[in-house]
């Protein structure tokens, strides 16, 4: 018993004293409950449908009005439509009435009402056309003769699509979500227990430098994770056949610049630490907020701004819209080239960053 409380006592007070580690496990849970409280809101109430508000203008003016529920439409029935706190509502400027109306297209959105022209859009083959239609006019009638219901001062119109099912959206996170963890951890962890064992005060003896061999590292994770990428895509799509638009070699060369820059990342936590627990918890860090705010599983979009803008500094992020943009829209080079630029943009100043940090021992 002397033996164990002896051990008890050491082990529990290593924990202790690695105040890092400690203050990590203490303040993470708290974190992340106040993250998922602020992004997703702590109310009972749940929104049914989501609707594209489309100005004149900028979006600014809208969400003043979408924040208070009062809007000076000119119609009394389409003011009280949009009160209906089951709807959430979404601001788009008028320069981005396109992109808005090909979300409705998709299914993304139930319904999208364009102020400055008058009118309001349902696709016609969406399930809750018909009862927001209801909602707003009354009738569930959807026309005849050709002409199409309204309320004074707008019209409806309606787009068609098919919807993008769930899983064809979801793979592309699921690839993204798996790079993200072979790259933090089988680069980062790895180099830190290297560090702590003593492997890498032995490499500082021989005549590689820290470049050379944090470049080793990352081109050797790089085709670990390309293959496994690769194989999953395949194995996946051989019984879900989901969507896929555009080019593989496209989406090849964006798979490629994403785990260079999520590689990187690892290695700047990997420069310095020599506690595993530290290291771990601080990739922990990272990756929990990114696999939840990047849209893994659903997309963040209608959530606080500052949360989307916060979203951006993720390299995870600029992968996922590239690669659905092109798996869902048939998106080529000249329309991924901004998150391209991104993810070379980061590969470089985190392989700088870790480098110039990098110490052997």
């Amino acid at each position: 018993m002397k033996k164990f409380l002896a051990v008890l006592k050491a082990r529990t007070m290593e924990y202790v004293r690695d105040r890092g580690t400690f203050l990590w496990n203490l303040f993470f849970p708290i974190l992340m409950v106040a993250g998922f409280a602020f992004a997703f809101g702590t109310g009972e109430s749940k929104t049914l449908f989501k609707v594209a508000l489309i100005g004149e203008g900028g979006a600014d003016a809208l969400k003043t009005a979408i924040a208070d529920r009062s809007f000076e439409t000119g119609s009394a029935a389409m003011d009280g439509f949009l009160a209906i706190p089951q709807l959430e509502l979404i601001a788009y400027g008028g320069a981005d009435r396109d992109a808005a109306l090909d979300k409705l297209r998709k299914h993304q959105f139930d319904m999208a009402v364009d102020f400055a022209g008058g009118a309001w859009y349902i696709n016609d083959q969406a399930a809750g056309g018909p009862l927001l239609r209801k909602l707003l006019t009354g009738s569930e009638d959807p026309g005849t003769d050709g002409a199409m219901p309204s309320v004074p001062g707008f019209t409806e119109k309606r787009v068609s699509g098919k919807a993008i099912r769930y899983v064809d959206y979801l793979v592309p996170g699921v690839i993204g979500m798996n790079m993200m963890f072979s790259c933090l951890f089988g680069v980062g962890f790895v180099l830190v227990r290297y560090r702590k064992n003593g492997v890498l005060k032995r490499l500082k003896a021989t005549p590689v430098g820290a470049l050379n061999f944090l470049t080793a590292q990352a081109v050797s994770r790089m085709i670990i994770v390309v293959l496994t990428s690769v194989f999953v895509f395949a194995a996946t799509n051989f019984f879900l056949h989901f969507r896929m638009e555009g080019n593989y070699l496209t989406l090849l060369l964006v798979l490629t610049l994403g785990i260079f820059a999520m590689i990187s990342l690892g290695l700047v936590f990997a420069s310095r630490l020599a506690s595993e627990e530290l290291a771990s918890g601080l990739m922990n860090l990272v990756t929990f907020p990114m696999m939840v705010f990047s849209g893994v599983f659903f997309s963040i979009e209608g959530s606080p701004a500052i949360l989307r803008a916060i979203a951006k500094v993720f390299p995870l992020t600029h992968f996922l819209d590239a690669a659905r943009a092109i798996m869902l829209d048939g998106a080529g080079l000249a329309a991924v080239w901004p998150q391209m630029a991104v993810l070379s943009g980061m590969t470089v100043l985190f392989l700088a960053v870790s480098a110039s940090l990098f110490k052997w021992e």
